[in-house]
C-alpha cells in the first residue's frame, strides 16, 4: 500500500475550505427554514400601524453570517493565524537563505 504524501499547508487549507463550504450549506438551509417559519407566523401579520417589528430570524442570519464571513475570509483570503504564521516563516527562511548566499549576518540590520 502506497502512503499518500501531502503538503501540510495545502492540506490545512483544503480542510478549512471544506469546513467553510459545509458551514455555508448549513447556514443557507437553516436560515431558509427560519425565514419560512417567520413568514407563516400569524403574529407579524397583525395590522399594526405604528409599531415596526424587526423579524426575529434577522438576528440569527446577521450574527451567524458574521461568523461565516470570518470563516470564509480565513479559508479563502489567507488571514488565519496559521496562514499568516506560515507566510512569515517562509519570508524569514527566504531572507535567511539570501543572507547566507551573500555571507551577510541576518542580525546586522538589528544592530
Amino acid at each position: 500500500m502506497e502512503t499518500l504524501q501531502r503538503d501540510p499547508y495545502l492540506w490545512q487549507k483544503a480542510k478549512a475550505r471544506a469546513k467553510f463550504q459545509s458551514s455555508l450549506l448549513s447556514f443557507l438551509f437553516v436560515n431558509a427554514i427560519l425565514w419560512v417559519i417567520w413568514a407563516f407566523e400569524p403574529a407579524h401579520h397583525a395590522g399594526r400601524v405604528f409599531h415596526i417589528e424587526i423579524p426575529w430570524p434577522l438576528w440569527v442570519t446577521f450574527f451567524w453570517g458574521l461568523g461565516l464571513i470570518k470563516r470564509g475570509i480565513a479559508a479563502y483570503g489567507g488571514f488565519s493565524y496559521e496562514q499568516r504564521t506560515q507566510r512569515e516563516y517562509e519570508r524569514l527562511t527566504h531572507e535567511q537563505r539570501t543572507h547566507e548566499q551573500r555571507n551577510i549576518d541576518p542580525l546586522d540590520k538589528y544592530r
